[in-house]
């Protein structure tokens, strides 16, 4: 069976995806998409949408998520709900096998893998994501005015959290495994001295509790005393990080230490011409649903460009 052709091959929904979608085909460059297992990304997982411009009354994540992929088949997005698990950009036309073997040839691609927000792993975290437990602060920290929360960490990104939280909780319970933290002496300095913040040191969280209502408490266990408590919160999160879903890529693509795709200067380009970024996947700063659909529109652009150069209309 012979490959499937497409100018603009994109690999990943959620905002940028779905945007990047929404510009190409208007661009009539007949897009197409594999959407991956999870179609609309970590947004499938936020229940109410807040500072998107636009909804003006929130919205849930996962009617955002229909309302963009509506938008963009609109204007003649494919989307294939599968996985990209091949790829081969050594040579032009790129060249891409989806889980099921079918085949496919690009002349670009346009990458919005998105990233994985890291998790302990331990019971209730998964069952009450978006009920009280989050990885974003700044998308979620405004729905926990007056109320106390639980950050695990103890890196930049937990004293980033925890700080923001202060702008709405009554207090923020700060748990670190060790009895120093690893983060800048700045951000350190700026959490240690705001008197909404208790740091909870040598200890870890055992187990994430609640109800139908969401989470009402966090089992926590020092690891030095082998004490182990209850503290009442209706908010845990989780501050460990981020992993960017670019294992297909090494060996092939410019990524930083962490496996964040490199781009170059303020545009979408990868090391690789004809190959763009965008969304969380090549952004560890900002990581919210309005950059990630602005570096969409920006990949379609410089796709559209780049083809424009290369003589494919």
């Amino acid at each position: 069976m012979s490959a499937r052709h497409h100018k603009v091959y994109i690999i990943g929904s959620g905002p940028s995806g779905y945007t990047a979608g929404i510009y190409a085909g208007r661009a009539n460059l007949s897009p197409y998409m594999a959407a991956g297992l999870q179609p609309g990304g970590q947004l499938t997982q936020t229940t109410d949408v807040e500072n998107f411009p636009g909804y003006p009354e929130g919205i849930m994540g996962p009617e955002m998520m229909q309302q963009f992929e509506a938008q963009a088949t609109r204007f003649g997005l494919e989307i294939a709900h599968k996985m990209v698990s091949e790829v081969d950009l050594t040579a032009r036309p790129f060249k891409l096998v989806e889980d099921d073997g079918e085949a496919h040839t690009a002349d670009a691609v346009i990458i919005a893998t998105g990233a994985t927000a890291r998790y302990l792993g331990i019971p209730g975290e998964q069952e009450f994501l978006g009920r009280g437990v989050s990885a974003c602060a700044t998308c979620d920290g405004f729905f926990f005015r007056d109320q106390d929360v639980m950050v695990i960490g103890g890196g930049d990104s937990a004293m980033e959290e925890a700080t923001f939280l202060t702008r709405f909780a009554r207090k923020v319970y700060l748990v670190h495994r060790r009895d120093s933290f690893r983060a800048s002496k700045v951000m350190q300095e700026r959490a240690l001295a705001n008197e909404k913040i208790e740091v909870i040191w040598d200890s870890v969280a055992t187990e994430v509790k609640g109800n139908f209502q969401g989470v009402n408490a966090v089992a926590i266990k020092n690891l030095k005393t082998g004490e182990a408590r209850e503290v009442a919160v209706t908010g845990y999160f989780c501050a460990i990080g981020h992993t960017p879903n670019t294992s297909l890529f090494k060996g092939a693509l410019d990524m930083d230490s962490v496996g964040y795709l490199q781009v170059k200067g303020r545009s979408t380009h990868t090391n690789i011409e004809g190959v763009f970024a965008a969304g969380d996947v090549a952004d560890s700063t900002y990581r919210q649903a309005i950059t990630a659909a602005g570096m969409g529109a920006a990949a379609a652009i410089d796709a559209e460009r780049w083809l424009g150069e290369q003589g494919i209309e």
